[in-house]
């Protein structure tokens, strides 16, 4: 079954519950996922001439990668994330 987007929205809503319920991620972690929530936003919205996808995978990665050691359960939505992204076809 393919990856829809309330679906990519609602990996994006786990990790953000993830990210609440742990109080070692530093504000700036935080923001940096905010912040791609709101990427991701504009790439699904329909009227958005947004269309830079390899920037948001990147930003997508970039996170992933500064939770590979610490938060292995926030590193693993977002790396569903990613595969979302790549399956949505944005």
């Amino acid at each position: 079954m393919p990856m829809t987007d309330k679906s990519l929205k609602d990996l994006l809503n786990d990790l953000q519950e993830v990210l609440e319920k742990t109080e070692t991620v530093d504000p700036e972690t935080r923001g940096l996922v905010s912040d791609l929530d709101g990427e991701i936003d504009r790439l699904l919205d329909p009227d958005s001439a947004d269309d830079d996808f390899d920037s948001v995978v990147d930003h997508a990665k970039s996170i992933e990668t500064r939770f590979a050691v610490d938060h292995p359960v926030a590193e693993r939505f977002l790396r569903e994330i990613i595969d979302a992204l790549s399956k949505v076809g944005i």
